[in-house]
């Protein structure tokens, strides 16, 4: 019956409207494109243990979650670990070791028994793709290299093995590294995304790299390198204590910052923020955890700071954390299915759709917006805008003003976006001269935040 299910005639009719749509690098290197060079904006989610911890049922379960809620690619481990065993009791290599994949003829869709670790990962990737979502995955977890269970010359043969069975497949896109500096064993880091490359040369590349860090600090100019991707991190401010950790702190658009002036230019994102419902800093299950408003935050700041598209996450989620777990890790005091409809997963929607409502591809960041200084900490008010709009996000519902005259238009339109349901409020229409005071709906606090809406006239 579940076979039947998912081969339904709607899913198969948008699997043809999703067909050989490879994501592409926008002509100005700042952005994503389909095949039509039409807008992509990437709005990821970590599913990380997906391929190791779901059934085939429960995949589809997440994946048409996703999906209904807007998200277009799914980050995914391959292996977390060496000694990878799938649901079903399937190893993922043979003595542990990536050059040698256990693989085992055909696919069984009847008996679990015989269900084989690789072509489980076929199944999920051939359903994410029926449902017109692209998975970015990372070949093998960082760790597994820095504590030298890969070898460098097995990473390259695993890395041509694993790009040659999924290179025909469009919806796949390569995250070398995970959670890993890049000067850990950055030998081992070039030679695999050089082997990807070589192998499959029309599937994007970047790196998913450490918290605090970035992968345009160890890899901005490798070729095999399409595009930046930082990992702004979990911890909060009373807890970056440390200088060696970064000198950004939780201010994810100070990466932008960063590489929005590299060359050779391009897209970047904030590939792993703060996780819904995770505690501050992980480990410490004390601490507070980390809520919808403080997701919405990181996914404003970072995309009005000229992110091109951003990932969100979930503790229970990325873990998939389930009753038959001996334990979980971070405190997760969810399942993953019932984390799915959490609030900060359900309000992702609203900056897509808020990004795409405007002329996408000459969307700068522009913080000369702001009179009288941008903020600092949660009062920071960042701002975006393109030729006749602009968009102002605040996150703590304070009052501040705008330098006008910045987009075309004798006046301008003003409105308030909720991020927390996507509803719109007008203000009136201003002289678009001088400067101008905006003062948010509701008191003034952390989590009230709003997206000021202008629009030339």
């Amino acid at each position: 019956m579940f076979l039947f299910v998912l081969l339904g005639s709607s899913i198969l009719a948008f699997a043809q409207s999703a067909k050989n749509k490879q994501i592409k690098i926008s002509p100005n290197h700042r952005f994503f494109t389909d095949e039509n060079g039409s807008p992509f904006f990437w709005l990821g989610d970590t599913g990380w243990l997906l391929f190791s911890k779901l059934r085939r049922e429960e995949a589809a379960r997440y994946l048409e979650d996703r999906r209904r809620k807007g998200f277009n690619v799914i980050q995914v481990m391959v292996l977390h670990t060496v000694g990878a065993v799938n649901v079903y009791g399937d190893s993922a290599l043979t003595n542990k070791n990536v050059a040698h994949p256990l693989v085992s003829p055909g696919n069984s869709v009847s008996n679990e028994a015989q269900y084989d670790y690789w072509d489980h990962v076929d199944f999920i990737i051939e359903l994410a793709a029926q449902k017109g979502l692209y998975m970015a995955l990372v070949p093998v977890w960082g760790t597994n290299v820095k504590s030298g269970w890969v070898k460098k010359d097995d990473a390259v043969t695993y890395a041509k093995w694993l790009a040659n069975r999924y290179k025909d497949k469009w919806n796949i896109i390569w995250l070398n590294g995970g959670d890993i500096r890049g000067t850990d064993s950055t030998t081992t880091w070039k030679a695999i995304g050089s082997a990807l490359r070589s192998s499959d040369p029309n599937h994007l590349i970047s790196f998913h790299p450490f918290g605090r860090t970035s992968s345009s600090e160890f890899f901005q100019n490798e070729r095999w390198l399409d595009f930046n991707m930082f990992q702004s991190g979990h911890r909060s401010y009373d807890l970056d204590t440390s200088q060696s950790e970064h000198r950004y702190g939780p201010d994810n658009y100070r990466f932008l910052l960063t590489d929005y002036k590299l060359k050779p230019t391009r897209p970047t994102l904030d590939g792993e923020p703060s996780y819904e419902l995770i505690p501050y800093g992980l480990h410490d299950t004390t601490k507070p955890y980390w809520q919808a408003a403080d997701v919405r935050r990181y996914a404003y700041w970072s995309v009005f700071a000229g992110a091109a598209g951003h990932t969100y996450g979930h503790n229970s989620v990325m873990q998939m954390h389930k009753p038959t777990d001996k334990a979980s890790a971070y405190g997760s005091k969810k399942y993953w299915y019932d984390a799915l409809n959490d609030s900060g997963a359900q309000q992702m929607i609203y900056l897509k759709k808020l990004i795409l409502s405007k002329p996408y591809f000459d969307r700068v960041p522009d913080q000369s917006l702001i009179s009288g200084g941008s903020g600092g900490k949660y009062n920071y008010i960042a701002a975006t805008r393109g030729d006749n709009y602009a968009f102002i996000y605040d996150y703590s519902g304070r009052i501040f003003t705008v330098n006008m005259g910045k987009i075309v238009g004798t006046k301008v339109k003003a409105s308030w976006y909720n991020p927390r349901d996507g509803s719109r409020k007008e203000i009136g229409a201003f002289e678009n001269t001088g400067v101008q005071p905006f003062d948010p709906p509701g008191a003034q606090r952390d989590g009230n935040d709003w997206v000021l809406i202008l629009e030339g006239m």
